[in-house]
């Protein structure tokens, strides 16, 4: 325990194709779980999730019952007197189905099983053609057995907030009266219970006072208290808060002390975050799960998601409507690693069932349930009221006014202010708008670039505020996933496509979205090239969601743009394929998250192509501190010929952003951009770069191709070695070439590399880590290969 169904069918060999075995569905069968414990007296029986229609017996009686996989329950047993007793505990699961509700206002096809529309249960594993068929069924978090009177602490309240430079931290405690009334006496003595109890927090120490019988408060005054801050822009400060009643001490955890407020903007159109009085621009992923299968809690199976999510700079993840909340070391995590959460209540397409009494209580208790295990997180910034409720209703013409029932607009964030009231509020994923889905209002789903297949004009056409989900890509997985994964399955075949996305009911799927771009930005048929030069194929699948990622981002995050943050569908697969995630079910990375961890720097240096007014260089600071930087700019002919060279120093003020364009830096007329089309064009690539004053070191590098198609691969001079970092004990690879090499690609079965994917400005070198996957493996053995470039090089290491 705990344990899903669906796990329990795995372990047990009852599976094919990556789910349950069709006479197996988890959510068509009643079943079962027993085991049996022995003991005396009162205890609490204690289970933290059980999916998803449940009941509980114990010895033949039946106990409880609930129909929400998202609350806590406590039960009160009393088991005799006997202490060699022997009871019997059942934990019963019944066949999915739902309440009798009124009639719906529109019918979703996102979700499989209609029953959550009143019965609340993950819809992650019932959505077809996003995943494979695994629900969450069964006891998906702990069941434990408690003595009531081990416990001293049965109920913690705690809220952190900021006033000036100074942090406040209040603490709320009911302690059990037994153990309380033995610490508080001494000596024979009877003492005020009140001295005995105390809180403590960092270096910071007060006395709690009694405010009822069993109930403590507290407040420390944290003086000009450090802060904490998304990674991006600051250091993620925690502090150990704990209470101490009589000699002993009890961990209440970490606490942070920050701001986080919503900016609408002038117009009262926008979004964005500002944390601790700084504006943020938010970029990351929206999760899945650690394992779809076993739905895991613990720290060893989040951390590597989370930790690959920090080396790429995202600052935020979202958790949407449409999976599961996670467990309380996630946010811990988040905590550590400064990660913002953006958190969906588990709504999601439904028209749900707003005035049903019952529905409303279990709604009540999942949010309370939500909110006071989250207390001490100040990763968790956003509660949102769910995913694309309001867009559906939009969609089958149902009115504005009466499209998003009361307990989004009232019933939610009256919660929220209860209990987080240092949280932002959203009332729904898209929202806002004459159309709750419109990009250029509040927060948005963007596929204008990704599903709907737009040029990238759209991205500054439709002026997204926030994008909360966007592209949406079929990412290719890497290609030492492929070997391992997917050994001998090839591109378009019926086994390849399994691993594909598709909306139901859609005709087409993700990967006709990328086959679309590689045609529209190279001028390649991905059909015919799919079946004569497969590798050729992928490689191009795999540098378009490069190109893409860089598009979106880099418009985004300019200096005067109104969006303020963009979060990638998805973060990890849920299947191994060519699946949304930026990870791999094996956790590698593909080329999509390598673009992100580019275009996500705390310092960045970005190009946006302007068309007649030419090139614009963005250059964003999220820093806490100044940046003193050169900026130069180069202009080549056959990726290898300077044409025009030049250089301008910049300085960047802490937490801003700057634009200079290029004609400004040269001084005289270019037609970077190719948009006057004054005869043939003269260069094929500019490359910006940007160094630090001070140590002339790289900061960044971008690069813009007046225009993408690919012609035949040409000899661009790769070469490749190995060196040992003397200080870590790394393998480095150092890469180089002659002339300008497009999405270069580092393969090494065993390797991970620190950088991929990225363009190789000719006559530099680019030292790049390698991580090892496996700590016997043997040194690096791999090869490097450019997407312009016609031959591999290979490299290898001795032990």
């Amino acid at each position: 325990m705990p344990g899903t169904v669906a796990q329990a069918l795995r372990d047990a060999g009852r599976w094919a194709d990556g789910a349950p075995l069709a006479h197996d569905d988890p959510d068509t069968h009643d079943w079962w779980y027993r085991t049996e414990f022995q003991g005396a007296g009162a205890r609490v029986l204690r289970c933290e999730g059980l999916a998803t229609l449940a009941e509980v017996w114990v010895d033949g009686t039946l106990r409880h019952q609930s129909r929400s996989m998202f609350v806590a329950h406590e039960i009160e047993l009393d088991l005799g007197d006997d202490p060699a007793a022997r009871h019997t505990l059942h934990l019963v699961f019944r066949a999915l189905q739902g309440p009798a509700l009124r009639r719906q206002r529109w019918r979703q096809k996102l979700v499989a099983a209609a029953a959550l529309r009143g019965v609340r249960g993950a819809a992650l594993g019932r959505m077809p053609g996003w995943c494979a068929p695994v629900p969450a069924v069964g006891p998906w978090r702990a069941v434990t057995l408690v003595d009531p009177r081990e416990q001293w602490i049965s109920h913690v309240d705690v809220e952190t907030r900021v006033v000036g430079a100074d942090g406040f931290v209040s603490v709320r405690i009911e302690v059990r009266a037994p153990r309380l009334a033995r610490q508080a006496c001494t000596g024979g003595k009877r003492q005020d219970a009140g001295a005995f109890v105390s809180m403590v927090c960092g270096d910071q120490r007060g006395a709690m006072h009694r405010a009822d019988a069993n109930v403590f408060e507290g407040e420390l005054r944290m003086p000009s208290v450090q802060l904490w801050w998304p990674h991006t822009h600051g250091e993620t400060v925690l502090h150990d808060l704990s209470v101490e009643i009589g000699g002993g001490r009890f961990d209440l955890g970490r606490v942070g002390f920050r701001t986080v407020e919503a900016d609408h903007g002038a117009d009262g159109a926008g979004f964005a975050l500002v944390v601790n009085g700084v504006r943020v621009f938010c970029r990351g992923a929206c999760w899945t799960a650690a394992d779809l299968v076993a739905l895991p809690a613990t720290r060893e199976a989040y951390e590597p998601w989370l930790r690959a999510a920090r080396d790429a700079h995202m600052n935020m993840i979202r958790i949407a409507g449409v999976m599961t909340y996670e467990a309380n070391p996630f946010f811990d995590l988040c905590d550590e690693l400064g990660i913002l959460v953006w958190q969906d209540m588990m709504f999601a397409n439904f028209d749900y069932p707003a005035d049903d009494a019952a529905f409303s209580q279990d709604v009540g208790a999942e949010v309370e349930h939500l909110l006071l295990r989250t207390q001490t997180n100040p990763s968790l910034a956003v509660i949102c009221g769910g995913s694309e409720v309001a867009q559906q209703a939009a969609m089958f013409g149902v009115p504005a006014r009466d499209a998003m029932p009361e307990f989004f607009t009232e019933r939610l964030p009256s919660l929220v202010a209860r209990y987080r009231p240092d949280l932002v509020y959203v009332p729904n994923s898209p929202s806002g708008g004459d159309l709750p889905f419109q990009p250029d209002t509040s927060v948005a789903h963007y596929y204008g670039v990704g599903a709907y297949r737009r040029g990238f004009d759209d991205i500054r056409r439709s002026c997204v505020r926030f994008a909360s989900e966007c592209l949406a890509l079929s990412n290719v997985p890497a290609e030492e996933s492929l070997a391992v994964l997917m050994p001998g399955v090839a591109p378009g075949s019926a086994a390849w496509r399994v691993g594909v996305p598709r909306d139901n009911g859609a005709d087409w799927d993700f990967e006709d979205v990328r086959d679309h771009y590689v045609e529209a930005l190279y001028g390649l048929d991905p059909r015919t090239l799919r079946e004569t030069d497969p590798t050729r194929y992928l490689d191009a699948g795999r540098a378009v969601s490069v190109d893409l990622v860089t598009e979106v981002f880099s418009e985004w995050r300019r200096h005067g743009s109104a969006c303020a943050g963009g979060l990638v569908w998805q973060l990890q697969d849920l299947r191994q394929g060519a699946g949304w995630g930026v990870l791999g079910v094996d956790a590698r990375p593909k080329a999509a998250w390598y673009a992100m961890r580019q275009m996500f720097k705390p310092i960045q240096l970005l190009i946006t192509d302007e068309g007649l007014n030419g090139l614009h260089l963005h250059v964003v600071n999220d820093r806490p501190v100044a940046l003193r930087a050169r900026l130069e700019l180069a202009s080549l002919r056959n990726g290898e010929t300077p044409l025009l060279q030049a250089g301008v120093d910049i300085d960047v003020a802490a937490h801003s952003t700057q634009r200079i364009t290029a004609s400004a830096i040269v001084g005289r007329f270019f037609d970077f951009t190719y948009a006057y089309r004054f005869g043939p064009r003269e260069h094929d690539v500019t490359i910006a770069t940007l160094w630090d004053r001070r140590t002339h070191v790289v900061l960044d590098e971008a690069s813009h191709l007046p225009e993408r198609t690919l012609g035949e691969p040409v000899d661009v001079g790769l070469a490749a070695r190995l060196e040992r970092d003397a200080t870590h004990s790394d393998w480095v690879l150092v890469v180089s070439a002659r002339r300008f090499a497009r999405c270069v690609q580092i393969v090494d079965p065993h390797y991970v590399a620190e950088d991929n994917f990225f363009s190789l400005a000719p006559g530099r070198e680019r030292r790049v880590r390698l991580a090892t996957r496996d700590p016997a493996a043997d040194a690096p053995d791999g090869s490097v290969r450019a997407l312009n470039g016609a031959q591999h090089r290979v490299f290898r290491g001795e032990r």
